[in-house]
């Protein structure tokens, strides 16, 4: 009956609650809910990029600062102050300094994948599918 389709409308607070309500409606409001989940996923998608990108930054950033300080060692070895021994101290110092470059490269990841050690799947370039709809994606290379 009417009235009770209509207790059923305002209980549920939804205009559509089977396809006998309106079909054409039901559908048009599937898509929009379907198209709805996809962008959700795109949010959580572009987010994950977002913290992949973050990780690389952090990594490079640790990277960066490791560099800087072999520049002020290699600045200190020449000067000729420095005796055999100094600057074979300093060159340790810098050999240790290049050690933790190369463990950082190797070990930088974000679920599982490598992010700074040349690997041909980072360099080729990540995809993200920021969008609902096929195409919409952003490649990192």
């Amino acid at each position: 009956t009417n009235a009770s389709k209509n207790i059923e409308r305002l209980s549920s607070g939804y205009r559509i609650n089977r396809a006998g309500d309106d079909a054409a409606g039901l559908a048009i409001s599937e898509k929009m809910r379907g198209q709805i989940r996809g962008l959700e996923q795109a949010t959580r998608n572009a987010q994950d990029g977002i913290s992949l990108i973050q990780t690389a930054e952090g990594a490079l950033n640790e990277t960066h600062s490791i560099l800087q300080r072999m520049r002020e060692l290699a600045v200190q070895a020449a000067n000729d102050t420095n005796t055999a021994t100094d600057r074979a101290n300093l060159q340790a110092e810098v050999d240790q300094l290049v050690t933790e470059i190369d463990c950082i490269a190797q070990n930088t990841e974000f679920n599982t994948t490598k992010l700074l050690d040349g690997n041909a799947t980072v360099t080729a370039g990540l995809k993200f599918q920021i969008g609902a709809n096929k195409g919409q994606s952003i490649t990192l290379t």
